[in-house]
């Protein structure tokens, strides 16, 4: 069959300054992930490919990029499912890698769990061969000044860099079908702006930001009240 790759960059009011930069990233994140499936790739390899382009994209909220907690301090996580045989994985609580998906995805091919946190991420990432950052290079320009605007005027909860009014659920996505049929679906966030120390929100939750099933389809969402990307089938 022919492959299908879907991205998604976030969701809500995204304000008109940041729009360009958006259309450019996920465009560019699509290219990403058909490249892995043109060349037989597995859905998996290529929405991990796909999200890893948004993670090191300054215009998404994930990886490079992602809003900072209370401390200052970027804070991510991610999940990847294969809808082939259900196996998962994620993390969550990431500071010192820029592409927290690659990890999930290392966490659902050679780990016997399903979700790590924190240090025992980090941990796990060093022993797999993922190579520490400096935590301040993750942190953009743009997220320095989303934390202070929330420091000064409490506008807690948004999570789009730039917004002026509603937020705008900054999480990344990608669902994939590769040329087997087989569906996978990854998702990646920094979170909320100005998020308390330790918070961890829906996308490592699998069932909650990421799901995928061969004989029904794939979903990856941003925040409780939004689907951003899915593919149904129909038997």
């Amino acid at each position: 069959m022919k492959p299908i790759i879907i991205v998604h960059g976030g969701a809500g009011d995204i304000p008109d300054s940041r729009v360009q930069g958006k259309l450019i990233g996920t465009k560019a994140a699509v290219i990403q992930g058909y490249e892995v499936l043109l060349k037989s790739g597995s859905a998996l390899d290529a929405v991990e490919a796909a999200v890893v382009a948004m993670e090191n994209d300054e215009n998404f909220n994930a990886g490079y990029g992602s809003v900072l907690n209370l401390d200052g301090e970027v804070e991510m996580e991610a999940s990847i499912m294969s809808g082939t045989n259900l196996d998962v994985g994620a993390v969550t609580l990431i500071k010192d890698f820029p592409n927290p998906i690659s990890i999930a995805h290392k966490v659902l091919t050679d780990s016997p769990h399903s979700l790590l946190g924190g240090d025992g991420a980090k941990r796990f990432a060093l022993a797999k061969g993922f190579s520490t950052v400096s935590p301040e290079s993750l942190v953009s320009h743009n997220a320095r000044k989303a934390l202070q605007n929330f420091l000064k005027h409490g506008e807690f909860g948004r999570t789009e860099i730039g917004a002026q009014d509603k937020a705008d659920v900054g999480t990344v996505g990608a669902v994939a079908v590769d040329s087997n049929g087989f569906v996978a679906v990854a998702t990646s966030t920094g979170g909320m702006s100005g998020k308390a120390v330790g918070r961890i929100g829906d996308t490592p939750q699998i069932g909650s930001g990421t799901y995928a099933d061969d004989n029904i389809g794939g979903v990856s969402t941003t925040g409780a009240i939004y689907f951003d990307v899915f593919i149904i089938f129909h038997n």
